[in-house]
């Protein structure tokens, strides 16, 4: 097989139309087309159509992979639930980007990995990275975070560029954000280094903080919100209620408390806990090999002492078979 392409497309927010399922048809006879799904791949073709423009039209995530080692993650966003200058100043670079497209915002994660021998056909990887977006949409902002680390790492930054507000919960990884960082081939030892800086996660509001804010709404906007979530997608509802709650809500950092790392500052340190990783296993090895070859001149002292013990029987053993 000379190349590979793998085009993975899904809608959350709401299914497509039996309109919009032909137009999909009319582009691929050979997809994979659910209400709120397209995917296909090819071995010697190409998809006839502009994926960025298909994911701006009817989806709100979609995975690209080649097997020539280029990966990719968009998602969009709609431009009243998220700020699109905050997303745009933590990713100033190419590999990770924001842009605005119409009502909604399109948030890309492009990298190029080396291919290796483990055949990756793409298929899992919508799964493990489609609820980001939901997190996004929540205000958990480490997968950008993650993305300008990238960024970082294809020094498509300068070195006293500095690095954007870190977020809380980086050495508490969720399992999507470890499939980004695999994804994306961004390295390990560089996360490591960044998360040094990083709070614990916080729970999200307690019963008790939402029932008191709650209850100091004005009885009018009380019975627009049941509305609404009677009316309109009760998910949407719940992250915005949740979003106005966390603004209002929100207690600023104390500026001297802020200490931003330089990009040169997080690669340095980051080639420094790999040096010492690989020095720690070198020396682990050694110590291994040291072990075992004791273990092994051991084993071999007690044998030839239990044959010593039993030269005798050996030797007149020997005689009686020849």
């Amino acid at each position: 097989m000379s190349e590979y392409q793998y085009f993975d497309f899904k809608a959350i927010d709401r299914a497509l139309t039996k309109t919009e399922m032909a137009a999909l048809r009319a582009i691929s006879t050979r997809a994979a087309i659910t209400t709120t799904s397209f995917t296909n791949h090819y071995e010697w073709g190409d998809l006839k159509a502009d994926p960025l423009k298909l994911l701006e039209k009817y989806f709100d995530a979609f995975v690209y992979v080649a097997n020539w080692g280029t990966r990719e993650f968009h998602l969009r966003l709609p431009q009243e639930l998220v700020e699109f200058k905050h997303l745009k100043s933590i990713l100033p670079g190419k590999s990770a980007r924001v842009r605005s497209a119409g009502q909604f915002m399109i948030v890309t994660f492009e990298s190029e990995v080396e291919p290796d021998d483990d055949w990756d056909d793409g298929t899992g990887w919508m799964g493990s990275l489609v609820s980001l977006r939901s997190d996004l949409l929540r205000g958990d902002l480490r997968c950008l975070y993650l993305g300008w680390l990238m960024c970082a790492q294809g020094e498509e930054l300068s070195g006293d560029a500095l690095e954007p507000p870190v977020p809380a919960g980086l050495r508490e990884l969720s399992a999507p954000l470890e499939s980004l960082i695999e994804f994306l081939g961004i390295d390990e030892d560089l996360v490591e280094v960044a998360a040094s800086a990083s709070a614990p996660l916080k729970e999200g509001p307690s019963r008790k903080e939402l029932a008191t804010w709650v209850r100091g709404l004005p009885a009018n906007e009380k019975d627009n919100l049941l509305i609404d979530f009677l009316s309109e997608s009760s998910e949407r509802c719940k992250l915005e209620l949740l979003q106005r709650f966390q603004r209002e809500n929100a207690v600023a950092a104390s500026p001297n408390a802020i200490v931003r790392r330089t990009v040169k500052d997080l690669l340095t340190a980051s080639r420094v806990r790999a040096d010492e990783r690989a020095r720690q296993l070198s020396a682990k090895r050694a110590a291994d090999a040291a072990r075992k070859k004791a273990k092994d001149e051991a084993d071999r002292a007690v044998y030839l002492e239990d044959l010593a013990k039993r030269e005798k029987a050996v030797w007149n053993f020997g005689a009686f078979e020849n």
